[in-house]
């Protein structure tokens, strides 16, 4: 556990960690060997002279004041290492996460991330600040009476320290045991977060649908899967918590009949039995805490390990010696990249000198999208090589590579902030006239004249309150601002209506005049303008040329076109399908 801990935390707060293990160490110690001063206080009481008793007062309020100091010192010093920790270790993942390759996010990463930023960081402070403290106390200061104990009379020791190897073992089996049912418990309430996100996104599509009640059952289901594995936990630690609480009362007992008997014998006198039977009562009490600390302890322990799990994760390696592109035309040489079982891309060849516009058309599921994610790097291929102006692209460092590419995704997501915070993006350095000249190209200005509050308008989580086109029209006002000489569009209008897809049109004509060009495209409206076309099927160039040239040739493009543009126009109109053949 502590190891584990160390290794989230990194070696910055190793040596924090281990000061205030030791203070928390010598706070239990201290606390056990005040105890110990009540034998000679009761010995002194009890055996007719209570004015021997003094000096013992004295020292045990000294061995008192001492523990005190020291707890107050470790406690003190747990709970600022919790805070600096919980802010380093806010720092450090969100550092390691920027330099995961973007491949790794997927469909579920954004909950997992979310979790671990929020309850797994949280869980990670309060083993130091609030649980470390209380589980060395249990362990340490019985041990510490025990060795007293030892001292005073080995048969009373021996008979105390019968019950250490039971507790251990009593912990060891109630964690196993429980270890399956706190996996479960994860999973169901991921999985019931994941209901409740969902029943609140789709409450329009449900209305619509006339569905509620449906979605409610679907929640309630997910709720009470949750209730039943949260009662199956607590009665999986049950036994251990009963056992444990036996185990303690049985060593008690015994002591206290072993400790009678000797009286009775002769071997010691009644005041040592009583401060013996003292000694083990506050044995007995942390060791009942036992049970509550070590499934707050287990629950950690679990979020660490996830913790620790996403911070192992490799990132992209970076070149030792990283190298400059000499230019910018783009190329893929035999490359091969899978995911999974799945092969994506197999074996593609393919080059786009620099000025050049490439489109790529092909069905869902051919790999276009990953041809742009693999020039910006996103993932590494399993074999061959991307380039850009002759040079592998892992052997750019990522800083370089993405100051030479500018990216509009098909699904915009803006940033909670004003409009023009999130153009800047693209280039937070650039002056106003820049971020002003940048939205009119990409036709944001009727955007920004049309919102409340213009520039300064702000466009919620994830630019909910602005439509569709608005945000495309944002990310080419961005990417413009960037003003990178390779640009790839992925999918940039399938989803606008006929204005805002004019409107995003327009931009994306100013934002590739002059750059190479990769565009993923469904929209054949973009496909005639490319001065060359590739298409992809099952992650292999079926067909290339220029758009004319594949018309002719009657393949798989050709249908591919009249399929689209079937769809887009209705037949018999002289711009309909077969009108450019």
């Amino acid at each position: 556990m502590i190891r584990m801990l160390l290794r989230v935390l990194g070696d910055d707060y190793a040596w924090p960690v281990r000061r205030t293990m030791t203070l928390m160490t010598a706070a239990a110690v201290a606390e056990g060997l005040s105890y110990a001063l009540l034998v000679p206080v009761l010995r002194a009481l009890l055996g007719g002279d209570p004015a021997g008793a003094g000096p013992w007062l004295t020292a045990f309020g000294a061995a008192v004041a001492l523990y005190a100091v020291l707890r107050y010192a470790s406690d003190l010093s747990g709970f600022r290492i919790g805070t600096t920790m919980l802010r380093g270790l806010y720092h450090r993942l969100g550092e390691h996460l920027a330099r995961l390759p973007l491949g790794w996010y997927g469909a579920d990463r954004v909950g997992e991330v979310s979790v671990l930023a929020g309850r797994g960081l949280l869980s990670a402070m309060s083993v130091i600040a609030h649980l470390l403290a209380p589980f060395v106390s249990a362990c340490v200061t019985p041990l510490t009476i025990v060795a007293v104990m030892l001292a005073f009379d080995w048969r009373l020791g021996l008979a105390a320290l019968a019950a250490a190897p039971v507790v251990a073992a009593v912990q060891v089996w109630t964690a196993r045991s429980t270890a399956a049912v706190d996996a479960e418990r994860h999973e169901r309430d991921r999985q019931a977060a994941g209901r409740v996100v969902e029943y609140l996104q789709a409450q329009p599509v449900l209305r619509a649908g006339g569905r509620t009640a449906e979605r409610f059952t679907l929640l309630d289901d997910a709720l009470r899967e949750l209730q039943r594995t949260s009662r199956r936990g607590v009665l999986a630690t049950l036994p251990g918590a009963v056992g444990l609480t036996l185990v303690v009362q049985a060593v008690f007992t015994a002591v206290l009949v072993l400790g009678a008997r000797l009286a009775l014998g002769g071997s010691i006198g009644a005041a040592e039995v009583l401060a013996v039977l003292v000694l083990a009562a506050r044995c007995a009490d942390p060791l009942l805490s036992l049970s509550d600390i070590g499934g707050g302890l287990r629950a950690a322990r679990s979020e660490l390990v996830r913790l620790d799990a996403v911070l192992r994760t490799a990132p992209l390696p970076e070149p030792r010696r990283p190298q400059r592109p000499a230019g910018f035309g783009l190329e893929f040489d035999s490359v091969t990249f899978r995911h999974g079982d799945r092969t994506v891309i197999d074996g593609l060849s393919l080059s786009v000198p620099q000025g050049q516009r490439l489109a790529v058309v092909g069905p869902s599921g051919a790999g276009k999208s990953t041809l742009l994610q693999l020039l910006a790097r996103f993932h590494d291929v399993d074999a061959g090589a991307v380039r850009i102006g002759g040079v592998d692209v892992r052997a750019i460092s990522t800083e370089t590579l993405m100051a030479q590419i500018a990216v509009v995704f098909q699904d915009v997501y803006l940033f909670d902030g004003t409009i023009e915070e999130n153009v800047r993006l693209g280039r937070p350095g650039a002056g106003a006239a820049e971020v002003r000249a940048a939205a009119a190209a990409a036709r944001l200005d009727e955007v920004v004249e049309r919102l409340p509050g213009g520039w300064a308008a702000n466009v919620g989580e994830g630019g909910a309150l602005l439509s569709g086109g608005e945000r495309q029209r944002v990310a080419i006002a961005r990417a413009l601002l960037k003003d990178a000489p390779v640009v790839l569009l992925d999918e940039v209008t399938s989803a606008l209506d006929p204005v805002n897809e004019a409107a995003v049109h327009e931009g994306i004509e100013r934002l590739v005049a002059g750059r190479t060009v990769v565009m993923v495209a469904h929209r054949m409206r973009t496909v005639r303008r490319a001065d060359r076309v590739v298409f992809l099927d099952r992650g292999r160039i079926v067909e290339e040329g220029g758009h004319d040239e594949l018309l002719r040739r009657g393949g798989r493009y050709a249908a591919f076109w009249d399929i689209s543009t079937a769809v887009r126009m209705p037949a018999g109109r002289p711009d309909g399908p077969g009108a450019d053949r």
